[in-house]
């Protein structure tokens, strides 16, 4: 008897910890490394102390999940419709167009591909500012 209770109580305090990760990281807390996240959708093109550039594409009514960035530059090649969920559950809605560039702050988002095209993007995160000779 002691035995399953010890075991019921093991599972409940399991669930709550995992519960409570799983807040802690939705919300933004720990930074996210997108390549890591979601590989499919990301391809390293170069990568230095200083910037990362990222091709990056997401299909038609494919979502990414909860990711984050560090301030960059974001060149679109082709007409994109998205919704953005940021970690305290707000959601956008945006477009762009093929030919746009957008600076893009420090952010930490979901994204989910709600049009009927390809996204496709050259993303510059920045690391670091290079120092002048």
């Amino acid at each position: 008897m002691k035995r399953g209770i010890h075991l019921v109580a093991g599972i409940a305090i399991g669930a709550l910890l995992a519960t409570g990760a799983f807040a802690l990281s939705s919300r933004g807390t720990t930074v996210q490394d997108p390549v890591k996240q979601s590989p499919q959708y990301y391809k390293v093109l170069l990568e230095n102390d200083q910037v990362r550039v990222l091709e990056y594409r997401l299909k038609a009514g494919e979502k990414e999940p909860m990711h984050s960035h560090t301030a960059g530059v974001l060149y679109i090649f082709g007409d994109a419709k998205m919704r953005t969920t940021y970690p305290d559950g707000r959601r956008e809605e945006s477009t762009a167009g093929a030919g746009e560039v957008h600076w893009r702050n420090p952010v930490t988002h979901a994204l989910e591909n709600i049009g009927t095209t390809e996204a496709h993007a050259l993303a510059i995160d920045i690391k670091k500012p290079c120092k002048a000779d």
